[in-house]
């Protein structure tokens, strides 16, 4: 049965796309599923890294299953197909761990935009990338054209969006899209993320929560988020919680 899969190991978490039968595409199971596993990782404290990936060798993800939202109405479509994706992706764009995208074979259409979610993705050096969704009728509708946008220039996305060309795994580390081409890119990824296991997974997260906010993704909640972790540390807020406990008025030290 397709589904995603979470799994931690040694501080890192591994959410595995697992519907090898049609390259791995999106059910409406799979991306509530993603998620709830999203909400999941976040709640943990343990975890220092996240690894994106799939089953099997041929794809990492082909997008969304044609089957689960070729017959929804337009409406359907749009207000729950398109907005439940790009929700659960923004999700895991905006979580407080370093994310990496295993990508063991083709990323097209869902598959291309859920890597791009991702902090940095490893490839194949067979493995491509593409949005192919004119070949279906449809268009790019889970960031594809607003955080794609963000990572390639315009001309490369164009070649995709607007001509169907796929990019080879060289040219994408070549725009920077890509860390890292590999003959194996999950072992590729263990090493990143054994890394940051060493690292201060609070500098980590806080880093990651400023250069968000200096690329514009999910500016607003990133600078609040920042500005609350530092009034949280300090006595002002300490003598606020206490005198509204206590009833009285607080004496802020200012510190």
């Amino acid at each position: 049965m397709s589904g995603v899969h979470l799994t931690v190991t040694d501080r890192v978490a591994e959410l595995r796309l697992d519907n090898p039968e049609k390259m791995n595409a999106f059910t409406a199971e799979m991306v509530v599923q993603l998620g709830d596993h999203l909400d999941a990782v976040e709640r943990r404290s343990d975890i220092r890294c996240v690894l994106v990936t799939a089953e099997g060798e041929r794809a990492f993800c082909t997008g969304a299953d044609i089957l689960a939202w070729g017959d929804l109405s337009p409406a359907e479509f749009a207000r729950h197909w398109v907005r439940d994706g790009h929700r659960v992706f923004d999700r895991l764009a905006r979580l407080s761990r370093p994310t990496i995208a295993v990508l063991n074979g083709h990323a097209f259409g869902g598959g291309l935009e859920l890597a791009a979610a991702c902090d940095i993705r490893v490839m194949a050096p067979k493995a491509t990338i593409g949005l192919p969704e004119a070949s279906v009728g449809i268009v790019p509708g889970w960031s594809g054209t607003q955080r794609l946008a963000r990572l390639l220039p315009e001309p490369v996305l164009k070649e995709m969006a607007l001509f169907g060309r796929r990019i080879g795994a060289e040219r994408a580390c070549q725009l920077g899209f890509v860390t890292e081409v590999s003959d194996d890119p999950r072992a590729s990824a263990d090493t990143i993320a054994g890394r940051v296991r060493n690292l201060s997974p609070r500098a980590v997260e806080i880093a990651k929560s400023m250069l968000h906010a200096g690329q514009g993704e999910d500016r607003g909640a990133m600078i609040e988020a920042l500005g609350s972790a530092a009034i949280a540390a300090s006595s002002d807020r300490t003598e606020g919680v206490a005198a509204f406990a206590e009833k009285r008025k607080p004496e802020f030290p200012g510190d």
